[in-house]
């Protein structure tokens, strides 16, 4: 498994104001989700590049399902099956039960681990056509 990509993540119920405060802290919108679980939640991802050229990302999802904001880890990887299997492995648990989201352009779900802290797995699709 090889990880593209690794960094927070928040699941909040007011995705406007913390995208807002993240604006203002100058990061910038890169691209959006919509309409993932078909529901409407929407994940945006965001950028912000240091004057030493470091490069910071987030990511900002609505859900009106989290009773409070979740910070979790968003992971990329290049083979979803493979990075499920082994944080299962490590007794990671899938909050959606066996559900995995597949968006066509994606594949993802959010795995707990036995602690409590959560990593959201995903793989996106590319499509060689």
């Amino acid at each position: 498994m090889k990880i593209t990509s690794f960094n927070p993540m928040i699941v909040t119920g007011d995705a406007k104001s913390a995208i807002a405060l993240f604006e203002a802290m100058g990061f910038e919108r890169r691209h959006s989700k919509t309409g993932i679980n078909d529901r409407n939640i929407t994940s945006v991802n965001m950028r912000y590049t240091a004057e030493n050229g470091k490069v910071f990302s987030i990511d900002i999802a609505n859900s009106d399902r989290v009773p409070k904001d979740l910070t979790t880890i968003r992971m990329n990887v290049d083979d979803f099956d493979e990075a499920y299997k082994m944080l299962e492995e490590k007794g990671f648990k899938n909050a959606q039960g066996e559900r995995i989201t597949d968006t066509g352009s994606s594949k993802a779900t959010l795995m707990v681990s036995p602690s409590g802290f959560s990593i959201n797995v995903i793989e996106h699709i590319k499509n060689n056509d």
